[in-house]
Formats: structure tokens, sequence, C-alpha cells
């Protein structure tokens, strides 16, 4: 059992969320001291189901990135989604427009469109199911059709289409997260030199190279699982910083030493005590989709969760 030693802001926080009757969600890559105050902390998939589950509440604090807060109110309709800060925004989610996805369609029609969930709501609008890194293969297995458009992010997409028939289609071109961009070969040799006893555990997300040199390419809560139930001790760790922050906190008994020590996502980070305790007070910033493009966007989260049970 992890035994929390909480600040006076994070106690105020804490009595606020009692009083305000909300919740707050955060993602595996806030830091430390909002991942002690969250409600609940997981992956992109974890959030979306845990956001189906979401009763008796008012509010929710979402501590995570744009696309993760439309997913929330695009489940929960009736219920007040807020983020700490609204300049919170995944460049990755930003690279594919629901006009690009129209293009593709017209140049594939008989693709189905599989899309990351790190991507806008209009986007979503336009897909036939979402993914993701959890369950991206298991996703793409489910569909009748042969051809799929992926986006998007093309590492995940050629990880996917290393294990499947079906041709993949990735859009954009050039989609990535800049943070798993960061990583190399050349830091993969520097980290196994240092660490020779070490599992390699990296995100989809990461280039090809850098995950063919991996022992496991997993999502955040795949390696999360991986480091609890393996029998090795050590791991090296290929994702955003702050997954090992959560890692080390809850399986202090495991050794994890990160890829690249500057692998952060800057805006992640712009979430903090002060603007989630500001959030809960004032109840901003709220998220809400479009009802069209919500309604649109539904059927394409929940037939991803229903794949995923």
């Amino acid at each position: 059992m992890v035994i929390l030693m909480l600040n006076k802001l994070q106690e105020e926080i804490i009595s606020l969320k009692k009083e305000k009757n909300a919740i707050i969600l955060a993602h595996n890559y806030q830091p430390n001291e909002i991942q002690e105050i969250a409600d609940f902390l997981g992956d992109s998939l974890e959030l979306c189901i845990k956001a189906t589950e979401i009763k008796g509440k008012d509010l929710v604090v979402f501590c995570g990135v744009d696309f993760m807060a439309e997913t929330a109110n695009i489940l929960n309709p009736q219920k007040k989604i807020v983020v700490p800060d609204k300049k919170a925004e995944c460049p990755m989610a930003h690279m594919l427009d629901a006009e690009e996805i129209l293009e593709a369609k017209k140049k594939y029609p008989n693709a189905a469109v599989v899309l990351y969930v790190n991507s806008l709501a209009t986007a979503k609008a336009e897909a036939d199911i979402l993914c993701t890194s959890a369950n991206a293969l298991k996703v793409v297995e489910s569909l009748k059709e042969d051809q799929i458009l992926f986006g998007p992010d093309n590492n995940l997409a050629n990880f996917v289409a290393k294990q499947t028939e079906k041709e993949i289609i990735p859009i954009p071109d050039g989609g990535h997260c800049y943070v798993h961009k960061m990583f190399h070969t050349g830091d993969v040799v520097f980290k196994k030199e240092r660490y020779p006893n070490a599992d390699l555990i990296v995100h989809p997300e990461c280039n090809m190279e850098v995950q063919d040199l991996a022992d496991y390419v997993l999502s955040t809560g795949g390696m999360i699982n991986k480091v609890k139930n393996s029998d090795s001790d050590e791991f090296i760790i290929g994702t955003e910083l702050d997954l090992i922050t959560r890692i080390n906190r809850e399986i202090p008994e495991k050794k994890c030493y990160p890829l690249l020590d500057d692998a952060i996502c800057k805006t992640m980070k712009l979430h903090t005590l002060d603007k989630v305790k500001n959030s809960l007070e004032n109840e901003k910033y709220e998220i809400v989709v479009d009802d069209e493009i919500a309604k649109k966007s539904l059927n394409a989260v929940e037939r991803m969760i229903e794949v995923s049970k």
C-alpha cells in the first residue's frame, strides 16, 4: 500500500473536490503532484473506459490533453468536463483534420477508417472506429475490411502493419508524437551499455528502428503491468518521463531508467496544482463538443470500447 504525504495545496484540492462532488481523472504523463491527487490514473484506453463509468459526480476535472477531455465529454454529455489549462493540446491530434480524412476516403472508398484516440473530435466524427496503442491491432483485426486508413500516428500504423495481413494506409503523411520521436537507436545503445541487465520497453509511437531493438513494445498501461508482473528487476522505459514517476511510486521494488532524460510532453505539464484548484473552484475551463460532432463521434468511441472488453 502506498502512503502519500500530501502538501497543503493538495489537501485543499481534495477537500474542495469533496465539496464540489467532483472527480479528477489524470493521464500517466501528469507530474507526480497531480498523480497523487487524482481519483483515477491511466492511459488513454483506461481513461476512456473510466469516463463511461462516472456516476454520481457533478464535475469532472480532466488532467490530460484536449482530445482526452473531448472524449470524456462525448461519453458524458450530461456532465461538466473541465481542464485546468485550456492550452493543453496534443500536437499529434492537430496533425489530422476531417477534410484530410474525407479526401483519403475518396481515394480509398472501400477502406475502413481507424483513428487513434489521440485525434480531435472533428476527426473522430469521420472514423468507423477508434483505437489506442493498447488495442490497435485488436481493433484492426475486428474489422471486415482489408484496407484500413489509419491515423494520425504513422509509427503506430506501422506497428500494426507488421502484425496484420490487412493493408494499413497511414494518414496524414508524417503524423507523429514529438516526444516519442526523440528516441533514437543511439539512445538505446547508450542505455543498454549502462544497464545491460535491463529489459527495454518502448511505446509504439516510437520510430520503428527503436521498436525493433526493444524487448517489448507496449502502451503505458501495458508497461506498468509488464514491470509489475515480470521476473526482471530492471527496465529501460521509452516513453514520457512521468510514467516512471508512477511506476516508482507504485512498484518501488523494481528499478526503472528513462531511455531519454528529457522525454517530456510540455503540454501535459501545463496543468499545475494551482490550476487544478482554480478549475475546481471556478469550474473552468469547460470542454464542450458540438452536438452533431459528438453524436457522429460516439459510435466510433463506443465501438472501440466494445472491442476492448
